[in-house]
């Protein structure tokens, strides 16, 4: 008979638990899969006093560390956050376990260290919870696309603000009534700022980057801007132009292998592109490869069960591993290109303007774009009283050029307000 195979658990949270539950659930089918009975050793937890339905009292500990080290053959990181985490899960490759972790944070930190710790001592680092919850996505990314050359990846990779988003697009509401219902929900991290200021996307779009174009992508790569400042005026010029503002985690290649460009921002995307259609929590993932062209990845990124669900797949290739002596992909940063700022990206712009209704206006604003060597696609007039409101949307210019643009546009007499400035995606050329 084949020995059984050791899981220890770091965190006893909402996927913790799941993770507990479905182990002991899906007993018999872990067992056929891997090629032998998977056993959970220990469950580390914080609070040792407080209920947990679904993980067994015997299993439960205050002592991390001794979990970390005794040697099982896979933890499960699931505490998140840098420390103490990053310490134990190197403690417990040191002591010949493979890890499975949901850590986007630290991953995006310092994964290199991660993994090259998994390296030196043989074993597994598995992360496919760390994106998109129950979405496979990492794993088609580093394997089955592994002879291909992705070129783009964009998605909406946190299901907090597109719930947020939603709500303000289908149903009027402005931004902090739905901070305040997603707040009643639990859909909020602890510390709120991770999802509305983008940082949880930013942390998720440098692993996509790493993967995607094998290059070291770490979260001070990436450019971060949050939803706070999306207005109801922003909502109501998207749907006026046909189209639904989300939050984007975009990582792409600039020119022929001239660097990475990976940020994270608010966006108008075309009601008919696949993205504009992801409502709610949930989170998708669109891919470009030079040879597979665009599929998109589709689901939800969140919660405890269908992120257990991505750790059990996790812990089924680390256990099969234990089993064949196989090894897990470790860090492919080959390609080695160097991380480019926001301002190289080639974007598009939608500017909402009040000016002074009076002739030539149109025609000062125009040469401010022009100075900036930007092209108009699309203006919008609306007269009210003395003002006029304008909407532009520019064609494709990089980001540099519609960021001094606008800076220009802030200068001029003819100007009264800046009313909004957001990005543009998902249009053809973007």
């Amino acid at each position: 008979m084949t020995r059984p195979l050791t899981v220890a658990l770091l965190g006893g949270g909402t996927v913790g638990a799941q993770v507990a539950r479905l182990i002991d659930a899906s007993a018999a089918d872990l067992e056929q899969r891997v090629g032998a009975p998977i056993h959970l050793t220990a469950v580390a937890v914080q609070d040792t006093t407080k209920s947990r339905p679904g993980v067994p009292a015997g299993l439960i500990t205050g002592d991390a560390m001794a979990v970390a080290t005794s040697g099982v053959d896979i933890v499960v990181e699931l505490m998140g956050g840098i420390e103490p985490a990053r310490s134990l899960i190197l403690a417990a490759m040191a002591a010949g376990s493979s890890v499975v972790t949901a850590n986007k944070a630290l991953l995006a930190a310092d994964g290199a260290t991660l993994h090259a710790t998994a390296a030196s001592h043989g074993v597994d680092l598995y992360f496919e919870a760390s994106v998109a919850g129950a979405i496979p996505l990492l794993r088609p990314l580093r394997e089955s696309l592994a002879g291909d050359r992705v070129i783009k990846v964009m998605g909406i990779v946190n299901g907090t603000t597109n719930f947020m988003l939603t709500k303000m697009d289908e149903e009027g509401a402005d931004y902090d009534e739905v901070f305040a219902e997603a707040d009643a929900l639990g859909y909020l991290e602890a510390d709120p700022r991770l999802d509305v200021d983008g940082l949880d996307a930013a942390a998720k779009a440098a692993i996509l980057a790493e993967l995607a174009f094998h290059t070291k992508v770490t979260l001070d790569d990436v450019y971060c801007e949050g939803i706070s400042k999306v207005t109801s005026a922003d909502i109501s010029a998207a749907q006026q132009m046909g189209f639904v503002i989300k939050l984007l985690a975009v990582a792409e290649i600039k020119g022929d292998n001239e660097g990475v460009i990976v940020r994270v921002h608010p966006s108008m995307v075309p009601r008919d592109h696949p993205l504009a259609s992801v409502r709610g929590a949930f989170n998708a993932v669109f891919i470009e490869a030079e040879s597979a062209g665009q599929m998109m990845f589709y689901g939800r990124g969140a919660g405890g069960a269908p992120t257990a669900s991505a750790v059990l797949g996790d812990v089924v290739a680390a256990a099969r591993n234990r089993l064949t002596g196989g090894r897990s992909p470790g860090q492919s940063t080959y390609a080695n290109l160097k991380p480019l700022p926001i301002g190289a990206a080639m974007t598009r712009y939608y500017v909402n303007l009040d000016v002074a209704d009076r002739p030539g206006v149109l025609a000062t604003i125009a040469a401010a774009f022009a100075e900036n060597d930007v092209s108009i696609q699309v203006v919008r007039q609306d007269g009210h009283g003395d003002e006029a409101g304008l909407l532009v949307r520019t064609h494709l210019a990089s980001d540099a050029a519609l960021r001094s643009t606008v800076d220009r546009l802030r200068e001029l007499e003819t100007v009264k307000r800046v009313v909004g400035v957001m990005r543009v995606e998902g249009e053809a050329g973007v």
